[in-house]
């Protein structure tokens, strides 16, 4: 992987594309453009042949350079850095940041391509091409591009990891109505993928998706659940009522998960950490788990027990 940075300081992950890929992409380029060069040629000699020699050579030069060097540019100044080869092997000309290219970036890779690929057979083009750490030959170095893979295996969909066992039931009473599919989407991702993110970056990101989720669900996000579990608790809220939508209100779903969970020493296996949740040891005689936030004040209800329930500051629905 390559990280690129854009003009918002967002590191992108893309895959350069390696000497194979591009020759092969390259030589397809090449034929293409050789047989529209053979057919151009002929087409001139056929109508200048009343012509003298230096009117012939005069436009079978000016067949070369509309052919072999403004065809690529223009091909890939239209095609936002998709050549023919490109496009049949799955690669891509982007900015060093990520955006696509414009006229200036394909007329600069386009000139000195001239020189490392055609004049000199590709040989400085593939040297310049093993030395890059990325990839970039001459072209790519002087107009500030790279050629990026387009066509990546798909991973299969992460899983989504359960929250602490002492946020289960405590967002039961959220309006869910509101949210649309966009953010759930959003959230899952960000779920699946929230340890191989930066910490500073994931953070963030956790912030602003559990603003979001709290301003479509009218309800603010606690302050004492950190936003990761926060998160991972309204996502699984909206599993558990789907369940009991599709099954019945008195089934769960298979793999669904349990409406009441076990006491508090199951959170400190459970073997799921969320950025600013940590474990601590217990600080009474009472089996208990701290997860680095300050507990709310527990709201005793009539009829139900406080005994083995973790403190959250929500009244569990009757």
């Amino acid at each position: 992987m390559s990280e690129l940075v854009t003009g918002e300081a967002v590191a992108l992950e893309l895959r350069p594309a390696r000497l194979p890929s591009r020759a092969l992409s390259v030589l397809i380029d090449l034929i293409v453009a050789v047989v529209v060069f053979i057919a151009v040629t002929v087409a001139v000699v056929a109508a200048s042949a009343s012509l003298d020699d230096a009117a012939q050579t005069a436009l079978s030069i000016a067949a070369f350079l509309l052919v072999l060097v403004g065809g690529p540019i223009a091909v890939e100044t239209l095609s936002h850095g998709r050549s023919l080869g490109k496009l049949a092997v799955g690669l891509r000309v982007v900015r060093d940041d990520g955006g696509p290219i414009r006229f200036r970036h394909a007329l600069v890779r386009g000139a000195i391509g001239v020189v490392e690929i055609l004049m000199t057979f590709g040989v400085v083009a593939c040297i310049a091409s093993l030395v890059s750490a990325r990839g970039r030959r001459l072209g790519d170095v002087f107009a500030g591009t790279l050629v990026v893979r387009e066509r990546i295996p798909v991973a299969p969909s992460g899983f989504v990891p359960p929250p602490p066992p002492w946020l289960a039931g405590r967002f039961s009473e959220l309006d869910l109505s509101a949210v649309p599919d966009g953010l759930w989407l959003a959230v899952r991702q960000y779920l699946t993928r929230m340890h191989q993110l930066d910490p500073q970056v994931g953070s963030a990101m956790a912030e602003r998706l559990a603003a979001d989720l709290a301003a479509r669900t009218g309800a603010p996000a606690p302050r004492d659940v950190p936003p990761g579990a926060f998160l991972a608790a309204v996502v699984q809220e909206r599993q558990a009522r789907e369940s009991r939508r599709a099954f019945g209100s008195g089934t769960a779903a298979a793999g669904a998960p349990p409406a009441v969970w076990p006491g508090p020493a199951v959170g400190a296996q459970s073997g799921y950490s969320y950025p600013g949740v940590r474990p601590t040891a217990p600080s009474s005689p009472q089996p208990s788990v701290s997860y680095g936030v300050e507990a709310a004040p527990v709201v005793e209800r009539p009829g139900v027990p406080s005994e083995g329930r973790p403190a959250s500051g929500f009244v569990p629905p009757a």
